[in-house]
C-alpha cells in the first residue's frame, strides 16, 4: 500500500491468440486511486515502447508526473502490456508465430477483454509514444470501447510505410548530433576513439537524445574512462534490448501497416559521418546466434494492417493529442497529416517539450488534452 493512494493489482488471463482456441497468457495492471476515488471512471495509460511496462507509482510525490492530474477525474489502470512487466514475459526465444502477437493489435484486444472484466463503460485512455500509437489501432479497430483519447508524442502518419518514418528519423538524429558536437565538441574525438573498441553499438546512445535531458546523459557516459566498470555498464546495451527483446524484435513491427520492414532503418540509412549516432534504429548485428534468425523472420513477416482509414474517417471520438515541433522519434508533418485528416482530432502543436514531456510536466500537458477533448480550450 502506498500512503495516500488505493492500490489494487489485477492479473487477467488473455489468449495468445485470439483468433484460436488455446493458449493463453497473463496480463498485468495495477489500479490507482484515491481512497476516496474508486468510483471515478477509468483511465488507462498505454506506455511507450513496444516491449515497455507501465511506470509504477511511487510515495510522495506520487509520480509519474501526470498520475496526480489525473486522479483528480479519474482511477487509473496502468497497464503492463503483453510480454512486458510482470505480464507474462517474452525472452525473445520463443517462435515467429508466437511472437507476432505481441503488436498494438493484440494489445487493444487485451483491452477490451479487461473492460469487460471490469464491467467498464467506454473508458478513457492515455497514450505516450507507442502507446499513442496504438491508441490510433484502438480508434480503429475497437472506437465503441473508447470515451476519449489523450495522446502524448504518438500520433502515427496513417499509410506511411516504416521507410519514411526512418527516412525522417535519419534526417533528425543527424541534426541532433550536430548541435550534440556543437555543445559538447570534445565528444567527437571520444566517439572517433570508442567506435575503435565499442563498435556501432556506442552510436545508439543518441536514442536520448530526444528526451529533455538526453545531450547531458549522453555526456556523462562518454565522459567516463573507456573500460571502466560504469562505462561498461553505462554504454553496454543503450537500447535495453536484453531487458526488454520485444523493443529490438518487434520496434519496425510496430510501424509494419500492411507490410514487411525487411530491415527498413538499414535500407534507408543515409551516408553520414562515422561518429555521428543512431536513434531508435535496429540493425540485424544488434542479435545473436538464434536470435538472429528469428529477427529476420520477422522483418520479412507481412504484417497485417494496424490502422482503418474508413472507420478513423467516420470517428467520434474526442482525441486531444499534444504534438511536439521538435519530436526526435515521430516525424511532425506525419503526426499533423493524421489530425487534419480525421474528425474529433484535436491538436496542440508545441515547441515547449521533448519527447518526453509527460515525463517532465504531466500535470499541465494532461489538463491541457482534458480541456480540449471535452471542447473547453
Amino acid at each position: 500500500m502506498i500512503p495516500g493512494l488505493f492500490v489494487a493489482e489485477h492479473e487477467f488471463e488473455v489468449p495468445l491468440d485470439y483468433g484460436a482456441s488455446g493458449e493463453t497468457i497473463t496480463v498485468f495492471a495495477r489500479e490507482v486511486a484515491d481512497p476516496d476515488g474508486r468510483d471515478k471512471p477509468w483511465l488507462v495509460y498505454l506506455q511507450g515502447g513496444p516491449g515497455f511496462e507501465s511506470p509504477r507509482p511511487t510515495g510522495n510525490p506520487r509520480g509519474p508526473a501526470w498520475l496526480d492530474r489525473a486522479l483528480e477525474d479519474f482511477r487509473v489502470l496502468l497497464l503492463d502490456q503483453r510480454g512486458t512487466g510482470r505480464s507474462t514475459p517474452v525472452t525473445g526465444h520463443e517462435s515467429v508465430e508466437y511472437l507476432t502477437r505481441f503488436r498494438a493489435d493484440n494489445i487493444v484486444r487485451d483491452c477490451e477483454l479487461i473492460r469487460e472484466r471490469l464491467d467498464s463503460p467506454p473508458w478513457s485512455v492515455l497514450g505516450q509514444s507507442y502507446g499513442g500509437i496504438t491508441l490510433l489501432t484502438y480508434l480503429s479497430f475497437a472506437p465503441d470501447g473508447l470515451r476519449e483519447a489523450f495522446i502524448t508524442g504518438g500520433v502515427p502518419g496513417i499509410g506511411v510505410h516504416a521507410d519514411d518514418v526512418f527516412s525522417a528519423t535519419w534526417k533528425r538524429i543527424d541534426t541532433r548530433t550536430r548541435r550534440y558536437f556543437e555543445r559538447y565538441p570534445e565528444d567527437r574525438a571520444r566517439m572517433l576513439a570508442l567506435l575503435e573498441t565499442e563498435g556501432d553499438r556506442i552510436r545508439s546512445l543518441g536514442n536520448w537524445l530526444g528526451m529533455s535531458d538526453g545531450f547531458e546523459r549522453v555526456h556523462y557516459v562518454l565522459e567516463l574512462p573507456p573500460g571502466s566498470p560504469a562505462f561498461i555498464h553505462d554504454a553496454r546495451d543503450p537500447l535495453e534490448l536484453q531487458r526488454n527483446p520485444i523493443y529490438g524484435l518487434l520496434h519496425e513491427a510496430c510501424w509494419a501497416d500492411g507490410f514487411a520492414t525487411n530491415w527498413s532503418a538499414q535500407r534507408v540509412q543515409p551516408e553520414l559521418p562515422p561518429e555521428h549516432f543512431t536513434s531508435e534504429h535496429i540493425f540485424p548485428w544488434m542479435f545473436e546466434g538464434p536470435l538472429r534468425a528469428t529477427a529476420d523472420a520477422l522483418a520479412a513477416f507481412e504484417w497485417p494492417r494496424l490502422f482503418d482509414e474508413d472507420v478513423l474517417s467516420r470517428n467520434t471520438v474526442p482525441v486531444a493529442a499534444a504534438i511536439y515541433t521538435d519530436d526526435l522519434y515521430l516525424e511532425r508533418t506525419f503526426s499533423e497529416q493524421t489530425v487534419e485528416r480525421f474528425p474529433h482530432f484535436h491538436a496542440w502543436i508545441t515547441s515547449e517539450y521533448d519527447h518526453n514531456g509527460l515525463r517532465v510536466d504531466g500535470d499541465r500537458i494532461l489538463s491541457r488534452l482534458i480541456e480540449l477533448a471535452r471542447g473547453r480550450a
